[in-house]
């Protein structure tokens, strides 16, 4: 019998949702963007801009369990939900412009912020298998590298208020122009496809019931690995590289902010590139594959601070593609070794307990201290402690027999 055919439209849906999720992320990092007018006009240190990130880490993990435990995904419509997710995170990342005042009254509305977003692309990936089973690679890929590219987007924002002088409020203020803009694009052509099933309610029963399954715990631990390093690189990138080009004479914040935007948004094309050879190559082996080049490379860009700044460039580059190439290959893997109807909760589980450590590891580099290039070598060895264990944890996946489950046999 012929393979029936996928269905016409999908890849505007795919186009949409990546836009959509692609400006919404522009509200994620837009505190970290303007941390150097922060540190003047409110006086914060390190710990203090490392809290506004922190706060998005822990309302989008708050958000995305408390909707999966009420099953709203399925009860919403996908295109309300993004509507509705991302308006919320412009409305919260405009009124942190707007409304605050210091550190304390900036942290309710950078917790919203993230609470909407978590109603955004994790309910885009829902959509998306909904309109995708072949080239499902190639479309998850997609919508991680424009979440990539949108966590870059406040940089790129940076490096144009620069240029026309204009305040911190106002390069925020476009984050939340452009945030809302997606939601409404989403909301009015974001549609569900044809193959879209409802997902079970999320049971921390069936969380653990998946979890005892060896092969789901080692697939988890993996992506807790990958956690530890990612969003703390993403935060703390841009800074390193402003200090360091400082140091290397190279005082031009625009320039600085527009290195900082090349080099995270270099991952979506990691992502892109992963999603097309996940399939082929398998998900254990392209994941100890990116996760050995960035926490490689983390370590090495420690030791770059004040270096050539066309070297550092470079190196930061690799690590900005690489720490983010393995990122849909954890959650795919869950869909593949968890028990029949326990998915779900497993990966609602991955993801709460994922962005909950990155609080932790986005705290810890500031406790560090990474002033100098000694701190800097510290803070980022440490990153690649995450990248190692999950390396480890991939590679005994790899040996079991149920790892052949995962991406048609490839291991």
């Amino acid at each position: 019998m012929a393979a029936e055919p996928e269905p016409t439209g999908r890849w505007f849906q795919l186009l949409v949702l990546s836009l959509a999720v692609l400006l919404v992320l522009g509200t994620w990092f837009s505190g970290t963007a303007v941390s150097g007018s922060l540190r003047d006009a409110w006086g914060i240190d390190t710990i203090g801009v490392a809290t506004l990130t922190v706060a998005v880490q822990l309302g989008f993990a708050a958000s995305a369990l408390l909707l999966a435990m009420l099953g709203i995904p399925d009860v919403v419509p996908a295109r309300w939900l993004i509507l509705a997710g991302g308006l919320v995170a412009a409305g919260a990342n405009a009124a942190f412009a707007l409304l605050a005042t210091d550190l304390a009254s900036a942290v309710p509305f950078r917790f919203l912020t993230g609470a909407g977003i978590a109603a955004v692309y994790p309910v885009g990936m829902k959509v998306l298998s909904g309109w995708f089973r072949r080239q499902r690679g190639l479309a998850v890929g997609t919508l991680i590298g424009a979440i990539t590219v949108g966590s870059a987007l406040p940089h790129l924002l940076r490096a144009a208020g620069v240029l026309l002088q204009a305040d911190w409020q106002a390069i925020v203020l476009s984050a939340s122009v452009g945030a809302a803009l997606g939601a409404v694009a989403a909301g009015a052509t974001v549609a569900d496809g044809p193959f879209t099933v409802a997902a079970t309610r999320f049971s921390p029963a069936v969380a653990r019931a998946a979890l005892r399954e060896r092969s789901v715990l080692l697939a988890n631990l993996g992506y807790l690995g990958h956690m530890w390093e990612l969003f703390a690189m993403w935060s703390w990138i841009p800074i390193f590289l402003a200090a360091s080009l400082a140091t290397s004479g190279i005082s031009d914040p625009a320039a600085a902010s527009l290195i900082a935007f090349a080099v995270v948004g270099a991952g979506g094309a990691g992502c892109l590139v992963a999603g097309l050879l996940a399939d082929r190559l398998g998900r254990t082996t392209l994941n100890i594959a990116a996760m050995a080049v960035s926490g490689s490379t983390a370590i090495f860009t420690g030791f770059l601070f004040g270096a050539w700044p066309v070297l550092l460039v470079a190196v930061a580059l690799v690590w900005g593609v690489s720490v983010v190439a393995d990122s849909a290959q954890f959650s795919t893997a869950v869909s593949e070794l968890a028990p029949p109807g326990t998915a779900g909760s497993a990966l609602t589980i991955q993801t709460a307990a994922g962005f909950t450590l990155t609080a932790v590891t986005i705290w810890g580099v500031s406790l560090l201290g990474p002033t100098d290039a000694a701190g800097w070598r510290v803070a980022f060895g440490a990153l690649a402690i995450g990248p190692a264990l999950g390396i480890l944890a991939m590679w005994r996946l790899r040996q079991r027999p149920e790892a052949t489950r995962m991406a048609n046999g490839n291991r």
